[in-house]
Order: structure tokens, then C-alpha cells, then sequence
């Protein structure tokens, strides 16, 4: 059986990674989602299980305890991490894992995964960003300032990454990533 291929979505907060992973999982049946752990708080109508996993930090330091996480990073004062145990048994499955992380996860699983395909997701302007962050009406001004700078030295970052998909619209950012999808599954190496 072929083994599955690791996706990894990631770019700044705010650029709408969420939005275009659930519009992706709607679109692909062969695509399956990695639910990531964290320490922050539910967003309204955020479910546990399906959006992410909500740990106590407590929980949290023993998953990091007992290496239970392909990767984590601590941003903006929460701790976000990828469970290894799903992301490795669906590949094993030979499915496709998409994993939707912050840019500081991204780079720990490049160490880890350096076959996996990583998609930096951008926003079409730096202002486009700031109005995104800030129509969620979630965070104070002085958190999407903090965010903004952030953004900046994740974009720096994007050179680590096998492509970069602009989000002006999230349909066309779809079938930009569905086409770097079968694009992968095509290459030789995937197929020896």
C-alpha cells in the first residue's frame, strides 16, 4: 500500500488557514484532517475533538513529557501542538494528512517530516491581514498589534517552504493547493 503524503498548511494568524483547510476537506474525501492540541481558550462555537483538542497546560506539559507531539510551539502565550499518534497510523493508512499550523510547528515538522509537503497560505495584502484579525472582533488592539509583528517574521520564513498559495479568494486558494496535491502524488519519487 502507498503511504499517505503529510501536507502541512501553515502561515500568519489571521490569513484564513481554518477557513480554506475546512473548504479543502469539503472538496477532497481523500484528504484527512490532524486536530491539533492546545492551551488556549474555545473560540465561540469551537467543539473539542473537532476543532482542536483543549488541554490545561498541565495536560499539555505531559503530553510535551512524553513525547507525545510531532511538534509544538508556544504563540502568542498558548501552547499549540500536533498529536503524533493519529497523523503517523493515517499515513500508515495511506491517507493524506493535512496538518493547518502556525509557522513555529511548521518548521518542527520539517525536521521530522522533510518529505512532507509544506504550503505556506498568504494574504493578499499586510492591511488585508489587520482587517481579517480584527473583524473576527476576538482579540484587543494591542493582541493584533502583536500579531501583526509576528506575521511579519513568519512571512520571512517562507522560504522553507515548497510553495505558497496567495488567499484572495478562497475557492481559487483551494485549487491552487488541490493541484500541488495531485502534482505531489505524481512525482516519481512518490511513486517508486
Amino acid at each position: 500500500m502507498k503511504k499517505g503524503l503529510l501536507i502541512v498548511l501553515s502561515g500568519p494568524s489571521g490569513v484564513g488557514k481554518g477557513t480554506v483547510c475546512k473548504a479543502l476537506l469539503k472538496k477532497t474525501n481523500d484528504l484527512t484532517y490532524s486536530v491539533s492540541a492546545t492551551t488556549r481558550k474555545p473560540r465561540a462555537g469551537e467543539v473539542d475533538g473537532v476543532n482542536y483538542f483543549f488541554k490545561s497546560r498541565e495536560e499539555f506539559m505531559q503530553m510535551i513529557e512524553e513525547d507525545r507531539l510531532l511538534e509544538y510551539a508556544e504563540y502568542v502565550g498558548n501552547y499549540y501542538g500536533t498529536p503524533c499518534d493519529f497523523v503517523e497510523q493515517k499515513l500508515a493508512e495511506g491517507r493524506d494528512v493535512i496538518l493547518e499550523i502556525e509557522v513555529q510547528g511548521a518548521m518542527k515538522v520539517k525536521e521530522k517530516f522533510p518529505n512532507g509537503i509544506f504550503i505556506f497560505l498568504l494574504p493578499p495584502s499586510l492591511d488585508e491581514l489587520k482587517d481579517r484579525i480584527r473583524g473576527r472582533g476576538t482579540e484587543q488592539e494591542h493582541v493584533i498589534d502583536s500579531r501583526m509583528n509576528v506575521a511579519v517574521e513568519e512571512i520571512a520564513l517562507m522560504e522553507n517552504y515548497d510553495y505558497a498559495v496567495v488567499n484572495d479568494e478562497i475557492d481559487l486558494a483551494c485549487k491552487r493547493i488541490e493541484s500541488i496535491i495531485i502534482a505531489e502524488h505524481c512525482k516519481i519519487k512518490t511513486n517508486e
